[in-house]
């Protein structure tokens, strides 16, 4: 075993379990990674000890982790030390006599022992081992083997309980088979429906049983302030993009056909959607994730974010069809002190989420309209993004569904847009959309803020 009085002695922490109970994937979500190791819906996947550290925002290592094979065979690993190693021995010593019956081939091994041989090594040579526990699973007596093992190493066991949601019915047998066993410390963590509070559960327990190691407590701290200020920078980004879109404007002449410009504006923001919602990935480091196609998809790409339909299941209150353009040709006729009906009917026939507008008397003059994007519109593009970042927040990276944001809980309703997106009508030179996406952010930075503090509030109720 390692040395705890060992100068820049690094925490090793094993993490053992049965086949397929979800090793990799937890080691994938406390590293962030979605791209380590193999996880598929296959037994026997991890066939070697994989190490990787867990680095310090300076770039220092903080802990070494473990990835096992699965312990397939813990019963016959038992028998063989029950029957031919000293039962006057210690547990430590008796797992050595199985070892080295393994490196030496012994006649009297019964199967290929060496995968278990990997883990077993591993354990003795960790400081901590997590015992990864499918919490769907009947307590089998296979489980008691594998648990006889680790408690006769004399390494520390922080049992983990996996896919917690789908097996709260074995979780009583567990925990009294675990206590009998002297091991009365556990925690939940679902690598798949991630929560950020077991994850820091799991490093308080891990702490405690490494007698408080101050790379842990660092860890624990780095992990704090990260996940706080990803929410921060999350919203912020969302905030940005709102009044990006707030800020876009197209002028036309008053007798030219909308729909080329329509047709581009849309255009324009849908890429910027989709940019937005590249950069939410990356800030919570889903790089390769899959995202749905279906109707409600964050690419748009089957269901338009500017379709009346899509806005009702949104919870939007607008007018819809026909009526929706005759009642935005009203307003216009209105706005623009008698501009055509039958320039607002047609908008709104076409798209009913862009609403032409002009308040200015010299574009009137002028025979100019301009057309902006509604608040109908800006309201379903910050619930779709409030609830891509919800998502991202509550995934492990272990998932290997893809992302929907089918969720229809609205930061606000139309006729209370945050201020700071009216305020964005008044600064068309604002926006970007039409040029590089990150142009003029510096210009957006303060009103984009401003949301992003609204979007931090509803963020922190949605369920």
């Amino acid at each position: 075993m390692n040395n705890p009085n060992k100068i820049n002695h690094l925490t090793t922490i094993s993490v053992i379990g049965h086949t397929n109970v979800g090793k990799t994937s937890l080691l994938r979500t406390l590293l962030r990674d979605s791209q380590f190791g193999e996880v598929k819906n296959a037994s026997a996947t991890t066939r070697h000890v994989a190490a990787v550290q867990i680095l310090a925002q300076n770039g220092s290592p903080l802990v070494t982790l473990h990835d096992t094979p699965g312990l397939e065979d813990a019963t016959g690993v038992m028998d063989f030390i029950q029957d031919h190693t000293d039962g006057r021995a210690d547990g430590v010593e008796r797992l050595a006599g199985f070892l080295q019956a393994v490196d030496d081939g012994d006649a009297r091994l019964t199967d290929d022992f060496s995968q278990e041989a990997k883990v077993i090594k591993s354990l003795l040579d960790a400081d901590i081992a997590i015992y990864v526990i499918d919490a769907r699973e009947p307590v089998l007596s296979k489980y008691k083997d594998e648990l006889a093992i680790l408690v006769s190493s004399g390494t520390p066991i922080l049992p983990v309980f996996n896919f917690i949601h789908q097996g709260q019915d074995n979780m009583p047998m567990w925990r009294e088979m675990l206590s009998r066993r002297a091991l009365h410390i556990t925690c939940s963590f679902d690598t798949v429906a991630f929560d950020f509070e077991n994850e820091m559960q799991l490093w308080d327990n891990l702490e405690t049983l490494s007698n408080h190691d101050t790379n842990i407590q660092t860890l624990k701290n780095e992990r704090q302030d990260a996940w706080h200020e990803m929410m921060e920078t999350g919203s912020q980004m969302i905030g940005d993009f709102l009044i990006n879109v707030a800020a876009f404007s197209q002028k036309i002449d008053q007798d030219d056909d909308p729909a080329p410009t329509l047709s581009r504006m849309q255009n324009a923001v849908r890429q910027g959607e989709s940019i937005l919602h590249g950069q939410l990935l990356a800030l919570y480091r889903f790089y390769h994730a899959d995202v749905s196609s279906d109707t409600l998809a964050i690419t748009g790409a089957t269901q338009d974010i500017f379709d009346s339909e899509l806005l009702s299941h949104y919870g939007i209150r607008t007018a819809g069809g026909g009526m929706a353009g005759m009642l935005i040709g009203a307003g216009i006729d209105v706005a623009t002190l008698g501009a055509s009906l039958g320039l607002g009917t047609a908008i709104g026939g076409v798209l009913g989420g862009i609403l032409p507008n002009s308040g200015a008397i010299k574009d009137k003059a002028m025979g100019v309209q301009t057309l902006t994007i509604d608040y109908a519109t800006i309201t379903l593009l910050a619930a779709r993004a409030q609830t891509l970042h919800h998502h991202l927040r509550h995934r492990g990276h272990a998932s290997l569904d893809a992302i929907h944001t089918d969720g229809n809980q609205l930061p606000w309703q139309t006729d209370k847009v945050p201020s700071a997106i009216k305020k964005a009508r008044t600064h068309p030179h604002y926006c970007s959309l039409t040029e590089a996406y990150h142009d003029k952010a510096m210009l957006r930075a303060e009103l984009a803020d401003q949301v992003a503090d609204v979007l931090i509030g509803h963020l922190e109720v949605l369920v």
